[in-house]
């Protein structure tokens, strides 16, 4: 029996029966969403770009931040790996839509093919960016914080990044007498311990005359300012912390907005695409069950197809915004 509203002057209005623009209750519903979900992510994108424009001068380059490749390490490739896990999302949405005409056909055996291709590939994308996170945190130059909070790297003659542990001494640990004034305590850190201290740092700088120190500040030709031998060891002098990777206290390609806010989009994008393999699963078994087989009808697969589609176009703002620009 459908469901009708009457108003005060006898108008019929929309009760579930009528179908506005030709959509179902369920598309309108699954339409609703998307554009509440794109204003959420069009706030976070403004507000990126917003802190990006006020700290440029601090903000750390794509092509120095995204160079790992699986098990080519050592051998960078700037914004290599992010491409392909950008065209593996992309063709998941080429065979959702594979799987959406497959169901207008009512063609069981192809629904489910594009539909496992298509969980695959979201599987694909979630476990890539996982793994870039994991580089992400653990860093791989490493730096040091001064006292004023300015982020020192470090770099030979021709300007190439060096690591850390390409210079840096293991100094040994000098006793230190406790007294009542100066005890030591256990409890807990929130951050983990470097693996060489600052006096290491210093020492090792001090014996390779051919490094020299970057800082943050971007030059008027979009590179990093490398400092005089002099000026690098007056800045060193002054170093408080040894950076290693990034969190959401320090980071060591530049700004700590940079890596806050790409913990959080990136995380956020993720937890979408992960939750849409999850309601993809849920589907495919449902299409081997032959469910949508019954009702005649694969509406259900176009309407997560639908997230699955926004999924994919929100990552290529992501990724635009983050990794290309």
């Amino acid at each position: 029996m459908e469901a009708t509203v009457t108003t005060a002057n006898n108008e019929k209005t929309w009760g579930g029966g009528n179908e506005p623009l030709g959509a179902s209750y369920g598309k309108m519903m699954m339409w609703f969403f998307i554009v509440s979900d794109a204003l959420t992510f069009s706030g976070f994108l403004a507000a990126y770009g917003f802190s990006r424009f006020k700290f440029i001068e601090t903000w750390p380059l794509a092509d120095e931040v995204f160079t790992h490749f699986p098990f080519m390490h050592g051998n960078p490739q700037p914004m290599l790996y992010v491409a392909l896990m950008t065209f593996i999302l992309i063709f998941s949405s080429v065979t959702m839509v594979l799987a959406v005409d497959a169901g207008h056909h009512l063609k069981k055996t192809k629904v489910a093919i594009y539909m496992f291709l298509t969980i695959i590939g979201g599987l694909i994308f979630v476990g890539s960016q996982a793994w870039e996170w994991k580089n992400f945190i653990k860093g791989e130059y490493g730096a040091v914080e001064t006292v004023g909070g300015s982020l020192l790297q470090f770099v030979d003659k021709d300007g190439k990044r060096v690591a850390l542990e390409e210079f840096a001494v293991k100094l040994p640990e000098q006793p230190e007498e406790l007294t009542r004034a100066k005890g030591k305590w256990f409890m807990e850190s929130a951050e983990t311990v470097p693996t060489y201290s600052v006096a290491d740092v210093q020492a090792g700088f001090k014996a390779h005359p051919e490094l020299l120190i970057r800082t943050e500040h971007l030059t008027a030709e979009k590179k990093k300012t490398v400092l005089t031998r002099a000026e690098s060891e007056a800045r060193l002098s002054t170093a408080k912390y040894v950076v290693e990777g990034a969190n959401l206290t320090r980071n060591e390609y530049g700004s700590k907005l940079f890596a806050d806010f790409f913990f959080f989009i990136t995380g956020f994008h993720g937890f979408h695409v992960f939750s849409g393999v999850i309601i993809n699963i849920i589907i495919f078994f449902n299409v081997l069950l032959g469910t949508y087989e019954k009702r005649r009808s694969y509406e259900m697969v176009e309407k997560v197809g639908l997230y699955w589609h926004f999924v994919d176009l929100v990552w290529v703002f992501v990724f635009t915004v983050f990794y290309l620009v």
